[in-house]
């Protein structure tokens, strides 16, 4: 460091102490952030984390009849190898948390995810849909690269 403090001495004829307080100042921003970092760690206050899966109200609705009447505790969503585009979405009833579930808890209902359909259903939202010719769950997935023509199957 002292031999490039003495080149910008020479090479500027003096070393300009705007320059110098400018970056000190940045220094304590830094310094200022990182304390701040420190104080939400040492509360355990954290920033909300963001869901997996969105939840419309209609489907939150449909889930909490479906929990209610087979008296379960969770839905548990997951991917399969299935159809003519490659994946398909599954909907379980399950009792109780497995290990690297992840848990979606919105608008009173309770969510699991399997590890391995959660990088397909990142960002989803998932609405029930009625009408007079079928009563379905339906996944808009922005992640979707194609579907097949039945909207049984996708890919991503």
């Amino acid at each position: 460091m002292r031999g490039a403090l003495a080149f910008a001495r020479r090479a500027c004829g003096t070393w300009r102490s705007e320059t110098w307080s400018r970056w000190a100042s940045a220094g304590a921003e830094v310094a200022e952030d990182a304390a701040e970092g420190a104080a939400v760690a040492s509360t355990g206050r954290r920033r909300p984390k963001k869901q997996v899966l969105e939840l419309t109200e209609a489907a939150a609705e449909r889930i909490r009849t479906l929990l209610d009447k087979r008296k379960a505790e969770y839905l548990r969503i997951g991917v399969k190898t299935k159809g003519c585009n490659g994946k398909a979405y599954t909907l379980n009833y399950a009792e109780n948390k497995g290990k690297f579930d992840e848990e979606v808890q919105q608008l009173g209902v309770k969510l699991l995810i399997e590890p391995s359909a959660l990088m397909h259903i990142i960002g989803t939202k998932l609405d029930f849909v009625e009408d007079r010719i079928k009563t379905e769950f339906v996944f808009n997935n922005p992640n979707s690269k194609g579907q097949c023509g039945c909207g049984e199957s996708f890919t991503t």
